[in-house]
């Protein structure tokens, strides 16, 4: 008997290896701008020497520990021929060719645990888990890419090599899945992929670990032999960044620009002040309230952040505008944020605030 489509179309997916079926489903790249097209921060940050901030680039955080001083902003050197467009550079401006044992150079991405739960951890059917991403950096060597569960305290490494200088290359690791320990179901982090870009012996004197295991210092950049910091002509950058289920890596997954950029919206959203930035407020001659309605949902109520003094606001009606003269915070939740302001306007007059050049007004909710 002759089989329908439908039955033909069964028939092949099931004899087809189970990574090759789910590598083509969308949204299979738990890496949120990975392209690193969304940069809301702005495209550039100087300076920088401690802490772990983000720099430019959405979902990417830098974070170097007294190991040299960096510039890290969205570059337009990419891969040729890949179809990317953009990628994160990190540029060594002060060098530190003796780093002390506890330094150490850090780029990370972090992800919520309720956006994991498909990947079956803390069972016997964990998946495997593979990583692919193209990288470049006059700086040849072996370099480590580490997984750490915040939830269970646990690591899973990896170490790549650089092998031509100053030449793009994609490097693609595996990480077996973790059938002990489950991740939270929750909005808080669990996941965090961690690149070392140098470390001291601190993270380097154990063992690369390549099964899941309990967080051992000298394991976390194990095999970690670059110090990116010993030069000031050494840079590096990074684009295509994928990490998915399976065993093998798949082309990168390209989210139209709105998708990626509203995905990024749920950990941070800025306000710059330009045209259409005005939004609703009303006055009543001593108080004044205006309510920002983010565009999704964020992860958890922001950290909310207004640039400093009056005269990046005004306050617009009807044939006029006057000036702002405090600005404070007044609450919000993970759909809106609000401000109280003070002005010289007369009691019970509706219309707009706006923000003016130079003015931004922030909601931070990230992992």
């Amino acid at each position: 008997m002759a089989l329908s489509k439908v039955d033909l179309a069964n028939q092949v997916e099931n004899q087809l290896p189970q990574n090759l079926v789910a590598n083509n489903l969308p949204f299979r790249n738990i890496i949120i701008n990975g392209d690193m097209n969304i940069a809301q921060r702005g495209t550039s940050t100087a300076s920088i020497t401690s802490g772990s901030t983000f720099p430019c680039v959405d979902r990417f955080a830098f974070e170097p520990n007294t190991m040299g001083t960096w510039t890290v902003s969205q570059d337009s050197d990419v891969p040729s021929g890949q179809g990317f467009a953009k990628s994160l550079k990190i540029d060594c401006t002060t060098a530190d060719a003796s780093p002390a044992a506890s330094d150490y150079i850090q780029l990370q991405t972090k992800f919520e645990g309720q956006n994991l739960q498909y990947l079956k951890y803390g069972t016997a059917n964990a998946q495997t888990l593979t990583m692919s991403f193209w990288v470049k950096s006059n700086k040849t060597g072996t370099y480590n890419v580490t997984l750490y569960s915040s939830d269970s305290g646990k690591l899973i490494g990896a170490n790549y090599t650089i092998n031509s200088a100053s030449t793009w290359e994609k490097k693609t690791v595996t990480y077996v899945g973790n059938t002990s320990d489950a991740f939270d179901n929750d909005n808080a982090q669990s996941l965090r992929v961690v690149w070392f870009l140098g470390a001291g012996t601190s993270y380097t004197s154990g063992t690369l670990q390549t099964s899941w295991t309990a967080f051992s210092a000298g394991d976390y950049a194990a095999g970690q032999t670059v110090n990116l910091a010993d030069s000031t002509s050494n840079d590096f950058w990074i684009t295509g960044v994928q990490l998915e289920a399976g065993t093998t890596a798949s082309d990168f997954e390209f989210l139209p620009y709105d998708v990626n950029l509203l995905r990024c919206q749920r950990y941070y959203n800025k306000y710059i002040g330009a045209s259409g930035s005005n939004t609703g407020a009303s006055y009543d001659g001593s108080f004044g309230t205006f309510f920002v309605y983010f565009p999704t949902t964020m992860r958890a109520t922001p950290t909310k952040s207004s640039t400093s003094g009056t005269a990046f606001y005004r306050f617009y009606r009807l044939n006029s505008n006057d000036a702002i003269t405090s600005l404070g915070d007044n609450g919000g939740g993970k759909e809106f944020m609000s401000f109280n302001f003070a002005t010289t306007s007369a009691a019970g007059t509706g219309g707009e605030l706006g923000v003016k050049s130079g003015g931004v007004l922030e909601a931070d909710a990230e992992l």
